[in-house]
């Protein structure tokens, strides 16, 4: 549409409104009601305009063709003027002392040149709220506008706001009108960043004081990939923020990303490097550290050979660094003993995305989620490890679109769900067929996918012929009516979505589990098509997906290319100016075993607390002890670092320069909103360093030559640099050159097979690595807090520990009350490789005979008890499936005390367990 804006004539799109024509014609009005977030409201009459020869609320009224719009109408201009007067009449002075970059209402008043209110108000003196740790509500200075209601219902999900009073005393009010602590409040901090007078604060802007910098960068807590502004007063993080308009999280954040940010400036950081000594952890310099595990690597390497050592990256760490890395390992000690954390967690999603579609990586981007009109999502929790993913399929289910979930826990989204199968853990791949077996029985098939674009739909239908519901509701105790609803709205759905998590991959049949999760997607022409929505992994750490795109794996170089095919290798070498070793190295598991064996003599870990998140925790630190050296970077004193050599003082994401990869294989960059530490460095520093000091020269002096060197070794990257995405935002890949936008959708013209075909997979189920038995009844399932992330290394030395000061044991109610265990009792929980202590939580959100716990604190071990059992295909732990024995940890001491055969400790086997364990 052409609308004319006083004399310009301007171009807007078919819906916009007058508001929007204002905005393209370069000019604004102020909106104190209005969000762009949210469906507009326009109560607060601030934006009043002539349009089409009357006066109107530009943020709600419909730019129309030819519509003449003036912005400078006196009758229109005097109205806006006296409705932000009467607003100022109510409130106390300070509400115009707040600066004017955080008050919309300060820069109004500044609009109309307002400084002084023509009415005669009523000051009132409702108090304050600062219950919340994050949230701070001033109720004097709300003005009712409604944004933080609709933030939390339209955005967020949570609907745990509402507006309470009549005319001049309305005022917001959390849950049931008690302190906003003990609401149902998630801490999204959108409230926050929405209230338009300060109304709602948080500690860092309660302080009037100026921001001195913002840095835009990417969050670095879960894969969502967030992009945040990050505000800086003083040298220390005052305030996040989201990014408005950015493309991942549309302006919304969530607890983690938006307020858990001050372990930067925590006060047991390393701040220097630390040596093992007398069998102590001393501090020293940096030349002697580096010296050391230069001296100390070559010596190991010289006597042992170079697959004596091993390297694990990280996947907290940014694209560069991992590059870095894989680099370092390969030319500087000449071995393929590298791998990541994505060994632990989505390894099967490479292996099986690969098998199936021929990338490692999922299908479509996040934006196609809103056009879906069915959801499925199998084994992940996005509400508490991915919120703002989370609450966009809130948003999508609350605007119509089916949920079906797929899940042993009844979790938030499984409570919104038309389906909430309910499985047994470890029967994915039974319930995954089960589906498939009723989309063929009723022919709900895309026939014409099938039969160009994909193989082996024969060999599949024969073996789902064994899948039919009663068998499949006997073996993952769903009800056979449940499966075959969950398959009629999955397969009468125009545009499925497919969204998974750890509760697929950590299994011992992980990458089955993929494959077959895969086969519904194909089955139903979901991948590959216009308007298909695909199926995407949700990614637990914040680079994952980057970390092994960068090659810090044992079998592939950067972009996945196989390290085994002599032409990938001749292209390195001859850039990298070396020989690169043939043999895949060891992943992670074998890392333990070889080291316990004494085949390992070296381990240099990256930013991972391995003694505290990898499974069978006594055999790690076995591992760890048999090193004749372990070097480690963290940002704290660690339970790998207690194991380690030398630990090197790490930098944080928010000191960092570079990028990562997130869920959707977007990369996005990461920039230093602070300067690293005295005396601490990031990651790519200390590798470069350490190169120097064994006299290598790695080349990529910074993070935007390595990320350029890996884009010219790397066809999928080629058209990636810092330039660019400085330039455009974030891309996608495959990005294969600089003239070519990256592939946000896969596979429109073909798969990357070697065929070009969708491989279907004709998979049994097979049964998990442990069930339970008469010795160990239970099975324990492990996954994340809302509130905390991983180790919680970074979340519990935040003001969140104040919203989760600890962990607790879910079990349900019958078999609590079974046990007689009481609600907040000591319980040990005892499985076939260890034991821990937590709190018993009883709860519906589980099923009977199944038990919850995270990992986040120390304090409860959880990974003293998962197994050793992992994927046949990638080694991936089996975490999600643990058969342990439940029982009062006062009756456990008790026992434990009176017989002198059994051990204290937890390191043990069955054996040493009690006759009634």
């Amino acid at each position: 549409m052409r609308v004319t804006i006083d004399s310009t004539t301007v171009d807007v799109a078919d819906g916009a409104t007058v508001l929007d024509a204002v905005r393209a014609y370069g000019a604004d009005v102020p909106t104190l009601c209005h969000d762009d977030r949210l469906s507009p409201r326009g109560s607060c009459r601030t934006c009043l305009v002539r349009a089409a020869g009357r006066i109107v609320a530009a943020c709600t009224t419909p730019a129309t063709e030819g519509m003449h719009v003036e912005l400078d109408d006196p009758t229109a201009w005097q109205a806006a003027k006296g409705a932000a007067e009467l607003i100022v009449s109510e409130l106390p002075a300070r509400a115009l002392e707040i600066p004017a970059e955080r008050s919309e209402l300060v820069r109004a008043c500044t609009h109309f040149g307002i400084t002084t209110s023509s009415f005669t108000g009523t000051k009132h003196n409702r108090g304050v709220d600062h219950s919340h740790p994050y949230v701070k509500l001033d109720r004097d200075l709300c003005i009712a506008c409604g944004r933080c209601v609709a933030m939390c219902a339209e955005v967020q999900g949570t609907f745990a706001l509402e507006l309470t009073g009549r005319g001049f005393n309305t005022v917001v009010t959390p849950g049931d009108g008690g302190p906003w602590v003990s609401s149902p409040c998630v801490g999204c901090g959108g409230c926050v960043d929405s209230c338009p007078t300060g109304a709602l604060s948080e500690p860092g802007l309660l302080d009037l004081r100026p921001i001195t910098a913002t840095t835009t960068t990417t969050c670095g807590y879960c894969g969502v990939g967030c992009t945040l502004d990050v505000h800086v007063r003083d040298d220390t993080v005052a305030a996040i923020t989201p990014t408005h308009g950015a493309p991942v999280n549309r302006g919304h954040a969530c607890v983690k990303g938006r307020f858990a940010h001050t372990f930067t400036s925590a006060g047991d950081r390393l701040t220097t490097p630390l040596v093992r000594r007398d069998g102590q952890l001393v501090e020293t310099t940096w030349d002697e550290a580096l010296t050391t595990v230069a001296r100390r690597l070559a010596d190991i390497r010289d006597r042992h050979g170079p697959d004596s050592i091993a390297m694990i990256s990280s996947a907290r760490a940014t694209n560069e660094e991992n590059y870095l890395a894989q680099k370092f390992i390969r030319t500087a000690i000449g071995t393929n003993n590298i791998d990541n954390c994505s060994r632990l967690c989505h390894a099967p999603s490479a292996a099986g995305l690969t098998a199936a579609f021929g990338l490692a990586g999922g299908t479509n981007p996040l934006d196609d989620l809103d056009h879906t009109d069915c959801i499925l999502l199998a084994g992940a929790n996005p509400t508490e490890a991915h919120p703002v993913v989370g609450a966009r399929i809130k948003q999508r289910v609350l605007a119509g679109a089916r949920l079906i979930v797929v899940d042993p826990r009844r979790t938030e989204l499984a409570a919104l769900a038309d389906v909430h199968l309910q499985a047994r853990p470890g029967s994915n791949v039974a319930v995954f067929n089960g589906i498939a077996h009723q989309l063929v029985e009723e022919d709900l098939l895309a026939h014409d996918f099938l039969d160009r674009r994909t193989t082996g739909f024969d060999d599949l239908a024969s073996l789902l012929a064994d899948y039919p519901p009663e068998a499949v509701g006997a073996i993952a105790d769903v009800r056979p009516a449940d499966l075959v609803t969950a398959a009629r709205l999955f397969g009468q759905a125009e545009h499925p979505i497919i969204f998974y998590g750890l509760g697929v991959t950590e299994h011992a049949h992980g990458t089955d589990g993929v494959r077959t999760l895969a086969n519904l997607a194909i089955l139903r022409g979901a991948v590959g098509t216009p308007g298909c929505c695909g199926i995407l992994p949700l990614r637990g750490q914040n680079n994952v997906q980057g970390a092994s795109d960068m090659g810090a794996l044992p079998d592939v170089l950067p972009g996945y290319q196989h390290i085994t095919d002599p032409t990938t290798r001749a292209r390195f070498e001859h850039v990298w100016g070396c020989a690169l070793p043939e043999r895949p190295g060891l992943r992670i598991p074998q890392m333990f075993d070889a080291a316990i064996a004494g085949d390992l003599r070296a381990l240099y870990v990256i930013g991972e607390d391995i003694a505290q998140s990898d499974p069978h925790s006594s055999h790690v630190r076995a591992a760890l002890d048999a090193c004749e050296l372990v070097v480690c970077h963290d940002m704290f004193r660690s339970r790998t670092a207690e194991h380690a050599d030398v630990v090197l003082p790490a930098a944080s994401f928010l000191e960092k320069d570079g990028t990562f990869v997130n869920f959707d294989r977007r990369f996005q960059r990461v920039r230093p909103a602070l300067a690293p530490l005295d005396h601490t460095a990031t990651d790519f520093e200390i590798l470069q360093r350490l190169a120097t000091t064994l006299d290598i020269d790695l080349g990529c002096p910074t993070p935007a030559q390595a990320m350029a060197e890996c884009a010219a070794l790397t066809p999928m990257f080629a058209g990636l640099s810092h330039q660019r995405l400085d330039a455009e935002g974030p891309l996608h890949w495959p990005c294969p050159s600089v003239d070519r936008p990256g592939e946000a959708v896969l596979y429109l013209d073909q798969f990357a097979t070697p065929d070009g075909l969708a491989a279907l997979a004709a998979l049994p189920y097979l049964p998990p690595g442990e069930q339970a038995d008469a010795d160990f009844p239970f099975l324990l399932v492990t996954g994340r807090r809302l509130v905390h992330y991983n180790t919680g290394s970074m979340t519990r030395r935040t003001a969140n520990l104040e919203l989760l000061p600890t962990e607790t044991l879910e079990l349900h109610p019958s078999d609590a009350a079974r046990l007689g265990i009481p609600g907040g009792a000591e319980v040990t929980i005892t499985s076939r490789w260890g034991q821990a202590t937590l709190t018993a939580h009883p709860t519906t959100d589980v099923a009977p005979g199944q038990v919850f716990a995270a990992f986040h604190f120390p304090s409860a071990p959880i990974n003293e008890l998962t197994s050793p059992h992992t994927d046949a295909a990638t080694d991936c732990p089996e975490y999600k499936v643990t058969a342990v024995h439940i029982r009062s940890a006062v009756d456990w001491k008790f026992t434990a005390g009176h017989r002198s055969s059994f051990p204290a400790t937890a390191d043990q086997g069955p054996s040493a367990l009690p006759d009634d364990h």
